[in-house]
């Protein structure tokens, strides 16, 4: 299965967010989209950064006037990429080596197209593993029938 799928299933729109936009419009956003990160982004087509509520929980440790500092300042500007033709086992394996749960994914031209989640490769996974289990109770059912 290819991070494609996984789009063309759950959709590209991606929430964004400007990188002088205020931490406390972030939260806002986080909370009305009920979304774990959020790209950073000027115009929703190029990458600046990835910013987590686990990001804004680490600096409010500190204080809370990290809410009226811009996103940049909370932002992790190495951001790894996927394309659409990435498999989801490779995403996956890169999530868990860089600790991220979230990979932007980008076309040819390093434009954004969409977002994915741990939950929605795991969500991919599991599908896929239901559908080859029904697969081979089918080719069992079947096998067995023509023995009688």
């Amino acid at each position: 299965m290819r991070i494609s799928d996984i789009l063309g299933a759950k959709g590209a729109d991606v929430v964004h967010i400007g990188p002088d936009a205020p931490v406390r419009a972030l939260v806002a956003l986080l909370r009305a989209h009920n979304l774990g990160a959020v790209v950073v982004s000027t115009d929703g087509r190029t990458i600046a950064g990835i910013v987590s509520e686990r990001d804004v929980i680490r600096q409010l440790a500190d204080g809370a006037d990290v809410l009226d500092q811009p996103v940049r300042s909370v932002m992790s500007a190495d951001v790894h990429r996927s394309t659409p033709h990435d498999s989801v086992r490779s995403v996956m394996e890169t999530m868990t080596e860089r600790r991220v749960r979230h990979v932007p994914v980008v076309d040819e031209q390093d434009r954004l197209v969409g977002i994915v989640s741990i939950g929605d490769l795991v969500k991919s996974q599991i599908s896929e593993l239901e559908f080859e289990r029904d697969q081979l109770e089918g080719y069992v059912s079947g096998a067995g029938a023509g023995h009688g």
